[in-house]
């Protein structure tokens, strides 16, 4: 009897029952109508008769209710979607509410099993996607588990379940994530039922990709006593979701690594991780035709999202380790999965953010001092935003500033005197720091005598030891870099640190000691000031004289707009004189000062106003200094981006306006527009949005900001560009280029004339080049050549005629055995390379150079 109701429920003959839940039913939509009027995203906590009535249901009454929201759904499925009110709010309702059941459990009879499954397979309509996984099957198969153990399921069940397995999956398909994940759940409930609770089920990776057939080919090769707990962890981690693990899914899949054994999990996984950071993603293009048009697409993989998934749940389990292998391969694989690929973003997100959380999360600092590299290597806002709050929760926990946890998180790496020895046997490997990112590997003999090569001995018989010693001696590199980019930054921030914190932290510290090297430091105390830098291990100031730090209370980096004209001038002549090179730009960094101008305009800055520039490069830099910008493109709203710059030191937000260039449709194929116009800056107060009239701005952000602009311009702007002007660029802005290309020299370029005029009368070529007024002029065999020293391009006399000539990247850089005060300055090496070229301009044989040259 029960099952002929159930049969005319299921073709939709009206019974009692049905009476009932139609009223239910209608009931709901009404309590909710009063609520609201869109039901597109029902919240059933607001409607009192289904919280009430309907949950409190026995659950073969629920498993006919939902028989009939099955059968309503089936019912008004068309009605939706012409537009019908009632009946499309009655299908809205019917599905929601069917899901929702669904997400609780309840034990259904096997004939109700049935009935829902029926309805849920036949066909609905002839137009659009309503396969059986159009319905809720995951919700539908969590009934069946609840209903039947794994060692007792009904025969027709067993058919139901093996039949929607076999469904045909298609990688394209909006639901293919959802049918493996849920084949997998089926499996595993039916391998139960056939080999019983102990069995464990062979589980593997399952998104077809290239890291399936290198992981589970691995999976494979593990011991057989093993495989239970490797087969354990594929599957908990197939299940991860979210941003962060749950303590319970890491203490879980602790207790699975504890019986495997940590050194067995971590060489397993960091094999798999490395494999993704090697790993490059495939391009590709496929074409189809639409009518009488193709079309051309490309298709990228890198990972599957279903595998993206199961990478994520072990890194999440790498958290428990904090040793350096594992922090350093976590680091790596964060980097490779936040770079970018082409028309796609970041190539595997979620799992990047998942290697932040293990750095943040493992035990010590060293997980920090990577976050605090990476920071400096990611671009995405977002990213750069989780990284930063990571940092403050690991600083607040041990009650320091951010600030202080990346001097805490630096490792040292035991170096005494800026060297690190390895012994092997009677030979010895020295890894000595040459200079910010560098280090040489000396060896020697065991007479003491220096080899220039590894020995034989240690290749052969120390293999690991050497492969360990040069992967130190990466990180050591590594770090003196990310250290430089540190300080940099500091120099925006104008911190003050005490005296004992900074012998301790800085000048006592093995690496960071090296890093501070040849940087000009203020010592201060209630009565006097000092410069100082560290010279030989000696703090000298700009006369040579010694310093005696320790009558000093206060330290803090030297920025050199807080001083005055002639003493920044004076460390300049100093740096040259001694042949100094300091690690970034800071006696020779450029000073904005306020205009008169800008004290008119109050509020806002044109000074860097009316530029053209190249977009994604100018993104690129912005993102390059910690500027929080976005591409605009051919789309609503992107018409116009307002890069911000937080200075939280001063309360300070600053803004850089910039405007699409919507000419001759330049933009690129993912609507991107290529160009965009430069408009004002602003100062605002970060904390209540206020504008800062620019008279009240600090000197050191003001400053560091409107040079961080100035970069954008000068590397961005289309002025640099020399082959801008005659690929075609923009034939309505030619003006520009052209007055960009050779008009008045930015602080920057203003700079570099300064270097240049103290560098030219050193050069092999002094007898034919000298600095007068914007240009390098160099006197050729053929002709006399002008270089502009901001935007690098070149006139020709007697005529001014414009000579394009495009840097060779792959050529020997001529800076390289010149002295400069400072690490780095593209422009710089382009104009040295070209004066060298066109003072033999007789011997150039590159026929696109001649050609114009002899024209």
């Amino acid at each position: 009897m029960e099952l002929f109701k159930k049969i005319k429920a299921a073709i939709g003959l009206d019974t009692v029952e049905n009476t009932e839940f139609r009223n239910a039913f209608l009931r709901c939509i009404e309590e909710y109508s009063n609520k609201s009027q869109y039901f597109y995203t029902i919240t059933f906590s607001e409607i009192p008769f289904y919280n009430e009535t309907i949950k409190k249901w026995d659950d073969e009454k629920k498993g006919e209710f939902v028989i009939f929201l099955a059968n309503t759904v089936r019912n008004t499925y068309s009605s939706y979607f012409k537009g019908n009110k009632k009946l499309s709010e009655e299908y809205q309702m019917a599905f929601q509410m069917l899901q929702n059941m669904f997400r609780s459990k309840m034990k259904f009879s096997e004939s109700t099993i049935i009935t829902i499954y029926d309805i849920f397979n036949k066909k609905i309509s002839d137009k659009g996607d309503t396969g059986i996984y159009w319905w809720p099957v995951s919700g539908f198969f969590r009934q069946i588990e609840n209903s039947f153990p794994a060692n007792d399921i009904p025969e027709k069940v067993l058919e139901i379940l093996n039949e929607i397995i076999s469904i045909k999956k298609h990688a394209n398909s909006y639901f293919y994530k959802d049918q493996v994940k849920l084949d997998e759940k089926i499996k595993t409930y039916l391998h139960t039922y056939e080999k019983g609770e102990e069995a464990a089920k062979p589980t593997y990776f399952i998104g077809e990709d290239r890291f399936q057939i290198f992981a589970n080919t691995l999976l494979d090769k593990q011991k057989e006593e093993d495989k239970k707990n490797w087969f354990e962890l594929v599957a908990l981690a197939q299940k991860t979701t979210g941003s962060k693990p749950s303590q319970k899914y890491l203490n879980d899949t602790k207790k699975i690594i504890d019986q495997l054994g940590s050194d067995k999990f971590k060489k397993v996984t960091q094999e798999w991780f490395t494999f993704v950071i090697d790993l490059k993603e495939t391009i590709t293009p496929l074409t189809q035709t639409y009518g009488e048009h193709e079309y051309t697409y490309n298709v990228i993989e890198f990972l599957s999202s279903l595998n993206s998934d199961a990478i994520k749940g072990f890194v999440w389990m790498s958290s428990w380790f904090y040793d350096n292998t594992t922090i350093q391969t976590i680091s790596k694989l964060a980097e490779r999965c936040f770079k970018k690929i082409p028309e796609k973003g970041p190539a595997a997100a979620g799992i990047g953010n998942a290697c932040l959380y293990t750095l943040y999360a493992s035990k010590g600092l060293d997980g920090i001092a990577q976050l605090s590299r990476l920071r400096l290597k990611i671009k995405q806002n977002n990213t750069l935003t989780l990284i930063e709050k990571y940092i403050e929760e690991a600083a607040h926990k041990l009650g320091v500033s951010a600030v202080e946890i990346e001097d805490l998180a630096v490792d040292d790496f035991k170096l005494k005197d800026y060297q690190l020895s390895y012994t092997f046997d009677d030979y010895k490997g020295v890894i000595e720091l040459s200079g910010i990112g560098k280090s040489n590997l000396k060896w020697f003999k065991p007479d003491g005598s220096e080899q220039k090569t590894v020995p034989q001995l240690v290749k052969d018989k120390f293999a690991v030891k050497l492969k360990k010693l040069k992967a130190v001696q990466k990180q050591i590199d590594q770090t003196t870099a990310s250290q430089k980019e540190r300080f940099d930054r500091m120099l925006r921030s104008n911190r003050s640190m005490s005296l004992d914190y900074f012998k301790t932290k800085y000048v006592q510290h093995g690496l960071l000691s090296f890093v501070i090297n040849k940087v000009i430091f203020k010592f201060s105390n209630a009565t006097e000031e000092c410069l100082a830098i560290n010279i030989n291990n000696q703090w000298i100031n700009n006369n040579y004289d010694s310093v005696d730090i320790d009558k000093f209370t206060t330290v803090s980096l030297w920025h050199p707009v807080t001083s005055s004209t002639n003493e920044v001038k004076e460390w300049r002549k100093f740096l040259l004189e001694g042949q100094i090179q300091q690690p970034f730009k800071q006696a020779y960094r450029e000073i904005y000062l306020l205009t008169d101008a800008e004290v008119n305009t109050r509020t806002y800055s044109n000074r860097m106003a009316s530029h053209i520039l190249k977009q994604h490069q100018y993104v690129t830099l912005a993102k390059g200094r910690n500027w929080k910008a976005r591409l605009i493109g051919a789309w609503d709203g992107g018409d116009q981006d307002t890069a911000q710059l937080f200075l939280p030191e001063y309360n300070i937000c600053v803004e850089y306006w910039v405007n699409a260039l919507n000419a001759d449709d330049e933009f690129n194929a993912n609507g991107i527009w290529n160009y965009v116009t430069t408009d004002q800056i602003r100062f605002l107060n970060s904390e209540t949005n206020e504008l800062i009239d620019l008279v009240d701005v600090p000197p050191i952000p003001f400053s560091e900001a409107m040079r961080d602009v100035d970069l954008f311009v000068g590397v961005a702007s289309v002025g640099n560009d020399p082959t801008w002007s005659d690929s075609g660029g923009l034939p309505t802005y030619r003006d520009y280029w052209q007055n960009y290309s050779f008009g008045d020299l930015s602080e920057i370029a203003k700079n570099r004339k300064e270097i240049l005029q103290g560098l030219i009368p050193r050069l092999k070529i002094a007898a034919v080049t000298r600095v007068e007024d914007k240009f390098v002029v160099v006197k050729g065999k053929l002709r006399t050549y002008k270089i502009h020293i901001g935007s690098t391009n070149i006139l020709m006399e007697p005529n001014d005629q414009y000579l394009c000539i495009v840097p060779d990247r792959s050529k020997k850089d001529m800076n390289e055995n010149l002295f400069l005060p400072f690490e780095g300055d593209n422009g710089l090496s382009v104009i040295i390379s070209k004066a060298f070229l066109l003072a033999d301009d007789d011997k150039i044989t590159d026929k696109t150079i001649t050609s114009q040259i002899n024209r």
